[in-house]
């Protein structure tokens, strides 16, 4: 993909739908950026303000762009509008 969107992900460890979330990115061929906030309170507050209040993992950013989590970025796959999110010269 030219010109590939930022991609942020929020997780922690043992998350079931942050696993599938980074999978399906991976499958894309997508490189993002992963913040584990397992244990981490000032990345959780961050992540929690960013996603508008939202406090379950993962969040997902797409050129700092919240778009949700993992129900959220499976329903733009379905879509198709995921792929025109992850590149800018769509």
């Amino acid at each position: 993909m030219a010109d590939a969107a930022a991609v942020e992900i929020y997780t922690s460890k043992f998350c079931g739908f942050c696993v599938r979330a980074k999978k399906l990115l991976t499958q894309k061929g997508v490189s993002f950026t992963e913040r584990d906030v397992s244990a981490d309170r000032d990345g959780r507050t961050l992540m929690t303000s960013r996603a508008g209040g939202r406090t379950s993992v993962p969040q997902i950013f797409i050129n700092d762009d919240h778009i949700g989590g993992c129900d959220e970025l499976f329903a733009l796959e379905r879509t198709g509008t995921l792929d025109k999110l992850l590149s800018l010269s769509a």
